[in-house]
């Protein structure tokens, strides 16, 4: 490996399900190739990961997706992840996905239905949870949507709002961060279609459309977003899957994340159950989505779809196969052809330096 070519990636995976916690790989950019560098289990479950903050960004953040719900942050300077600070209770159950906004890092807790706003302090580790803001609602399906279940947050392009995306109770509500304060408000609510349970949310890179995957339906709501008002319009609903397969899969499929190209001309959608991803075209502005392929996902339960920072290569994480598997991205086209992969015991993100 090339030392001008390395880059570096950190897998998390469940350390309940025989996972080794947090481990650092250096990514080779020529061709997409994963080498472990090290690991630890200093933190339980720690299932979704995002790098960012701290002297020199080289501090890595953590949830803890346990009952007791946590948030951690870890100096990547060396090869294995080392614990900064002290683990940090989000006041909130299984956090399932973090990230910074106004420099804090808030934690969506799918077990609570809760958002959590930590404040990250000088050296890039985290302080006592400052504020909960708790979701309220439910959703038509009794067995997953009988009351909130936030399982994302993520910055809009502005950096102005915080959207959380809930799958219990079918909608995406639009925040604010106080940065003095760390103080949440709610600013909106968005009703996505009943049932779908949304779980993630990708913005095009021209900040105008936003993309919501249903875990409960295989299917893609496109959105606009105006982040003068702050606000977030469903206006078309795609399946990220052919209707054929739906209608006659004996497995239910479950998509997991929805990832958009850099340039705004593909996005790709895990899908858990079909074990695929799948490959949807964008027009010029971002709104009309077609689904032009579904590939194999290079193994069982894709969890997460990572695309590294070159755009290059496309990581999937399948969780009960206990693999990362890398794909090289088509410039014309958009599908991922098969490149490689990692054994990896249960993972379950992908975040790159």
């Amino acid at each position: 490996m090339s030392g001008n070519s390395a880059g570096r990636a950190f897998i998390g995976s469940f350390t309940s399900a025989g996972g080794q916690g947090i481990t650092a790989a250096a990514v080779d950019r020529d061709t997409g190739a994963l080498t472990v560098l090290g690991a630890t289990d200093a933190v339980p479950d720690p299932s979704y990961l995002v790098s960012g903050l701290g002297p020199g960004g080289t501090v890595l953040y953590a949830v803890s997706e346990t009952s007791q719900g946590a948030a951690a942050a870890f100096d990547v300077t060396g090869d294995v992840p080392r614990l900064l600070g002290a683990l940090q209770a989000v006041r909130g159950d299984s956090p399932t996905h973090l990230t910074l906004a106004a420099g804090h890092v808030v934690t969506a807790n799918y077990g609570s239905g809760s958002v959590t706003v930590l404040p990250v302090l000088a050296d890039g580790s985290l302080g006592a949870a400052e504020s909960v803001l708790q979701h309220e609602g439910s959703g038509p399906d009794a067995s997953r949507q009988a009351a909130p279940h936030a399982h994302e947050v993520l910055p809009d392009p502005s950096g102005r709002w915080l959207l959380s995306v809930d799958l219990g109770t079918d909608s995406v509500r639009v925040c604010v961060v106080d940065p003095a304060t760390g103080e949440l408000r709610l600013h909106g609510e968005t009703a996505l279609s009943p049932g779908t349970g949304p779980r993630h949310l990708a913005f095009h890179p021209a900040g105008r459309f936003a993309y919501v995957v249903g875990e409960l339906e295989p299917t893609l709501t496109v959105c606009t977003w105006d982040a003068a008002s702050g606000v977030l319009e469903p206006v078309a609903v795609t399946a990220v899957l052919p209707e054929s397969v739906i209608a006659e899969a004996e497995v239910r499929t479950y998509p997991s994340e929805v990832v958009v190209s850099h340039h705004g001309r593909f996005l790709w959608v895990a899908n858990r159950g079909h074990d695929s991803i799948s490959v949807l075209t964008l027009d010029v502005t971002g709104e009309k989505v077609a689904l032009a392929a579904t590939v194999g996902c290079g193994g069982h339960w894709p969890r997460d779809l990572a695309l590294d920072p070159s755009g290059q290569w496309l990581y999937a994480a399948n969780e009960r196969s206990g693999n990362v598997a890398w794909f090289a991205v088509d410039a014309a086209t958009g599908i991922p052809r098969p490149a490689g992969s990692l054994d990896v015991p249960a993972p379950s993100c992908v975040a790159f330096a």
